[in-house]
């Protein structure tokens, strides 16, 4: 297998500012400090001449330089153009002070709600616009043809790497997931040529996630990798990686957007797979549904 390619920032899907959140760990401190400020307030960003821009992000203009090199663009006078593209192309709801940004001290109910809720909306949006569907394609391939899946992941991701077993298992696929690291390493370890490992980890560094690849890879298994940040170490051990654009706001870190974004994708690949052979899906589905059909509480009916 190929491992899908990195993306550069002269064509990203999904914008500029999705492609810079993306590579903000794999930056210098001083230069996440200069993207933190452009993905902040492209438009404000877009405005600033190079000195203006240093100043705010207390740092120098030759690390301003080296930042830009660094999301793939040639110079300054390129990045200002593109942010004041993206600065257009963004619409911000009325209250964008609140609702775009971070939940502030203080902040009401309604006000909490509202960042939520745009959040949230913005995670899948962009995640959506900057997903390969090239490389969905392929990964929906491996699936459609794997004698065994297995699904990884910790914590947060842990849960929707057992939703993607079990729409997966409700259509008749071979799959498992395997909340425990040990059980996980010794069964990645009976994994061969033919069968797929899908890792899921938002921050792309969770080293159980990454073992578990890393054992399955070396059997000879198929890998794919799902995280928010394409040069994370999780990508070193991907045939395939699929992307997320989840932007965290306090209290919620790793948590929700990043969660929501996650199935999306994983909804993405499961239709896929299922559209392959929508018949045989369509009666495992009407099976599955029937055999649990009885423990459901009808109308008028009260429990114990």
């Amino acid at each position: 297998m190929v491992k899908s390619p990195k993306i550069s920032a002269s064509h990203e899907p999904g914008g500029l500012i999705v492609h810079i959140s993306g590579l903000l760990p794999s930056l210098s401190p001083a230069e996440q400090r200069v993207a933190r400020l452009v993905v902040s307030d492209p438009a404000d960003a877009a405005r600033r001449t190079i000195t203006d821009l240093a100043t705010a992000a207390e740092t120098s203009e030759a690390t301003v330089i080296r930042f830009c090199r660094s999301v793939g663009m040639d110079g300054y006078p390129q990045l200002r153009i593109r942010l004041a593209a993206e600065a257009a192309r963004r619409v911000e709801p009325p209250d964008a002070r609140v609702v775009g940004g971070d939940i502030p001290p203080g902040a009401d109910l309604a006000q909490i709600i509202a960042t939520i809720a745009f959040n949230d909306a913005r995670a899948v949006e962009e995640t959506a616009e900057q997903l390969d569907p090239a490389v969905c394609e392929q990964v929906v391939e491996a699936i459609v043809g794997a004698g065994r899946i297995e699904v990884y992941g910790a914590g947060a991701s842990g849960f929707v790497a057992s939703d993607f077993q079990q729409k997966l298992h409700r259509i008749g696929r071979m799959a498992f997931y395997f909340p425990d690291v040990h059980t996980a390493l010794t069964s990645a370890a009976l994994l061969g040529k033919g069968d797929i490992a899908v890792g899921i980890s938002h921050s792309g560094t969770t080293s159980d996630v990454i073992e578990v690849l890393e054992q399955a890879r070396s059997r000879g298994a198929g890998t794919v990798a799902l995280t928010n940040f394409p040069r994370s170490p999780i990508t070193d051990v991907a045939d395939f990686v699929l992307t997320t654009a989840a932007r965290e706001t306090t209290y919620r870190s790793g948590a929700m957007a990043s969660r929501l974004a996650q199935l999306t994708v994983i909804d993405c690949l499961f239709v896929g797979v299922a559209a392959r052979n929508r018949a045989r899906a369509r009666r495992a589905l009407e099976v599955t549904a029937d055999a649990v059909r009885a423990r459901r509480v009808g109308p008028g009916r009260r429990r114990g």
